[in-house]
């Protein structure tokens, strides 16, 4: 793969090599005096960002190895995107008022943007929400002034602590949640069908959910919207990398936490929420809105748009209260997006989908794990232990491991990422079967 900063492929370096009739590209430097050549220090061979990462981390105390997503999902992250996001004009988490000195930060605001709108293949995206739990409540809020009914569904299979921020939303605001129940790891279509038999706002449901399955968004979109509601999808960016993206689906509004475009676990957050949605609903958006116009001179000029939504204009008649955004891990986001490009968005996808498939066939060969479901899945997989769980993960962390999401005694959620070479799945499972020997 071509890269902007490096330009050749190693093929083209031979190809260029060869028609001058030079094997290596020293070659190109035999003729000054040896004294003056570079020499090797014995550093070894040159490594990629995510080794010296690697190596630093052995010299110094060892984190754990993480085998958990479950919303907050290990990533290599370039190290362009700490040093570009740390310069001090990009240190806060605020949109700016004040365009004429603020070109920069809008500009990045809108690529930010820009860079949700074709992900999800909808029509506006706003400048940022404080995470995935908060921009799904908002999503909810949305439909309910939208359609002006307090009644809202949920698939089971959306995150706990979604769920929990759902709730939240939902009981100070007057909104009745009901969770629609999943079968087999997915909502079934007679379950859904039956909850809308009732006047409803919107469905939510998350894409993949919490299983790490895939559910098929064309059906819910033909129940939901044959009632007049509104399909909000909870996805993970990377997933519509590869996948159908929501509005091809017909969803209406998407949402979710951005945390996988380069975002460190750090402990939990802070992390990145996102929204967008159809162009006939952005009235209704929440938070703020960067456009691009021109200036008095014909040049091209951002400045924030759609203000009459916010609270600083409508006071208590504003679409939401939110006021900040998570801008700064915006940037980092759009560092990252654009330095992997759309090649290596799609790379860091299908690296995580091999290593979790690959994991999962190891475990499955150990006998100790069965699948708990039939369905396709992605980025993580739902396995029933033979033995007790809790104890497992106790003596994985010991081991220097984070084993998976406990769902219950038996049950949990794998998750491996691009990060983890064939190696470190290979010693994870071969521990996990040494643990399982002592402990049964």
């Amino acid at each position: 793969m071509n890269h902007k900063y490096l330009p050749h492929t190693e093929q083209e370096i031979s190809s260029m090599l060869s028609s001058l009739g030079l094997t290596a590209l020293d070659d190109l430097f035999s003729h000054l005096p040896a004294a003056i050549r570079f020499q090797d220090y014995g550093f070894g061979a040159p490594q990629s960002d995510s080794e010296v990462r690697a190596s630093m981390q052995s010299l110094s105390g060892k984190p754990l190895i993480p085998f958990r997503g479950y919303g907050a999902y290990d990533h290599e992250r370039p190290a362009i995107v700490e040093a570009l996001s740390s310069r001090q004009e990009f240190l806060t988490s605020y949109t700016p008022y004040q365009p004429e000195v603020s070109q920069g930060t809008l500009q990045y605001i809108f690529e930010f943007q820009t860079l949700i709108c074709e992900l999800t293949g909808l029509d506006v995206s706003n400048a940022s929400m404080y995470d995935g739990a908060t921009s799904a409540a908002e999503a909810m809020m949305m439909a309910v002034n939208h359609t002006n009914c307090k009644r809202v569904l949920v698939s089971d299979g959306i995150l706990p602590h979604v769920l929990n921020t759902l709730k939240t939303y939902a009981h100070f605001r007057g909104v009745t949640l009901e969770v629609v129940a999943s079968s087999n790891g997915i909502v079934a279509n007679d379950e859904l069908t039956k909850a809308v038999q009732d006047p409803f706002a919107a469905f939510i449901t998350p894409y993949p959910n919490r299983f790490g399955i895939i559910e098929h968004l064309d059906t819910f979109s033909d129940i939901v919207h044959a009632k007049n509601g509104l399909l909000i999808v909870y996805a993970d960016l990377l997933a519509l990398t590869l996948f159908k993206t929501p509005s091809k689906s017909g969803a209406d509004i998407t949402c979710g936490d951005a945390q996988s475009l380069g975002l460190p676990l750090a402990f939990g957050g802070p992390y990145l929420g996102y929204l967008a949605t159809l162009q006939t609903l952005v009235r209704k958006m929440p938070g703020r809105i960067c456009g691009m116009t021109k200036d008095n001179r014909g040049q091209r000029a951002y400045v924030l748009t759609l203000q009459a939504r916010e609270q600083h204009i409508r006071r208590d008649k504003a679409n939401s209260n939110i006021c900040s955004n998570q801008s700064l891990l915006a940037l980092q986001a759009m560092i990252y997006a654009a330095t992997m490009g759309k090649q290596g968005l799609t790379q860091v996808a299908m690296g995580t989908i091999k290593a979790t498939r690959y994991l999962f066939n190891l475990l499955i060969g150990t006998t100790l794990f069965t699948p708990v479901f039939k369905a396709p899945f992605a980025f993580e997989v739902t396995l029933d232990y033979v033995g007790d769980l809790g104890k497992l993960n106790s003596h994985l962390e010991n081991r220097g491991y984070l084993g998976p999401m406990p769902l219950s005694e038996h049950r949990g959620v794998f998750y491996a990422s691009e990060k983890q070479t064939k190696q470190t799945l290979d010693d994870f499972v071969a521990i996990i079967k040494e643990i399982d020997h002592e402990i049964r």
